[in-house]
This record gives structure tokens, C-alpha cells and sequence, in this order.
């Protein structure tokens, strides 16, 4: 029989308040998957990028299954996440896309 092991964990305050994400870019290479949590808001030129979080694909794949995890049990009790008329599968897209970007846009 397997023992469960626990992990105690510490979170300090100026990490506790947290960092508001509207917008995560996802890149990935052969040994890490690279996120980039921004925010998008309206009068800023481009997005501002709060923090960036680099992980195994290993641990990239165990965050899919605990989010997926959680979104569905998060549907199940207060009802489906809308996602305003844009397509349910894939979360890829290109930042050409985006006006601010695209021809004439500003770029990074």
C-alpha cells in the first residue's frame, strides 16, 4: 500500500494578494513549456506581462489534467463557462491576430 505523502506549504503576503491574467502566451521547446501571464486593458498599448512560469512538459501536462479537473467541477456547480462565441476547442492563437498587433499595430 502506497503512503499518502503531505506537502506544507508556505505562501507569503505580497504572493497571497495575487496577479490579475487575461491573457496567458504559451510557447514551448523540447524540455520546458514557457507561460506568460498578461493583462490586456483598454488605453494600454500592449499587454503588460505580470509573470512567466516555466515548467517540465511533465508538470505542463499535470496542470492541463488539474485544470480540466477543475473547470469541470466548477461547471457542474455553478453552470458552463461561456466563452463569448469564440471557438471551444484550442486556446492557440497568433498576436497577429489581435488588432494591437497585427499590420500597423504595435509590436513587441
Amino acid at each position: 500500500m502506497e503512503e499518502k505523502k503531505e506537502i506544507s506549504l508556505e505562501i507569503k503576503p505580497e504572493i497571497a494578494k495575487g496577479t490579475y491574467s487575461n491573457l496567458a502566451i504559451i510557447t514551448h521547446s523540447h524540455s520546458e513549456f514557457i507561460i506568460d501571464f498578461a493583462t490586456m486593458l483598454p488605453g494600454l498599448p500592449k499587454p503588460d506581462i505580470g509573470n512567466r512560469i516555466v515548467m517540465t512538459p511533465e508538470h505542463a501536462k499535470r496542470l492541463l489534467n488539474a485544470l480540466m479537473d477543475n473547470v469541470t467541477k466548477y461547471e457542474s456547480q455553478f453552470g458552463l463557462i461561456s466563452l463569448g462565441g469564440q471557438p471551444q476547442q484550442g486556446g492557440t492563437f497568433n498576436l497577429g491576430d489581435l488588432p494591437q498587433f497585427g499590420p500597423g499595430g504595435t509590436k513587441s
